[in-house]
């Protein structure tokens, strides 16, 4: 690629599809009249991946390194348009928590006492699994108060996209 190029540079991939790409070419040598859809050579390749070497996994490991660095070293040199991400207008209005965030939210601080050392992450999760233990029953104030919210949002979604037709 040149010095100013404009074709976006193609992504780099992992060791596991570097692996996929070569069995594939295996496959179509040995049995160049047999047709696989992709889930059953899916459900192949990765019974294959499973049972190769560690030391034929380490080959595929170094041409997803060397690929990653040819994509870096092409991203380095490419001048064409970059994604840029829509800036947010601050007076929009934010969208509202869902039920299940309205729920997390009020239990956060509990999971957290019971379990200090636990990531944000992992605090979401058991957040999850409580809320999965939840009846319908339990389920109700919350989404209650989620509707609430969401009316109020659309509302004032409604008026800042007025407040917006008027400004131009």
């Amino acid at each position: 690629m040149g010095k100013d190029s404009k074709v976006r540079p193609k992504v780099n991939v992992s060791p596991y599809v570097h692996f996929m790409m070569d069995f594939r070419n295996q496959t179509r040598e040995q049995q160049p009249n047999t047709y696989y859809d992709f889930t059953e050579f899916s459900r192949k390749c990765s019974e294959k991946w499973k049972t190769i070497s560690k030391k034929e996994k380490k080959k595929y490991e170094a041409l997803a390194k060397r690929d990653k660095d040819r994509y870096q070293r092409e991203m380095r040199n490419y001048t064409g348009p970059r994604r840029e991400r829509r800036r947010r207008d601050p007076d929009a209005p934010r969208k509202p928590p869902s039920s299940f965030l309205l729920f997390s939210q009020d239990h956060f601080d509990e999971i957290k006492e019971q379990h200090p050392n636990w990531t944000v992450a992992q605090v979401a999760k058991a957040a999850g699994r409580m809320w999965a233990r939840c009846s319908e029953a339990d389920k109700i104030p919350y989404e209650e108060r989620a509707a609430v919210l969401r009316a109020k949002y659309l509302e004032e979604r409604e008026a800042y996209y007025h407040q917006c037709q008027r400004g131009k």
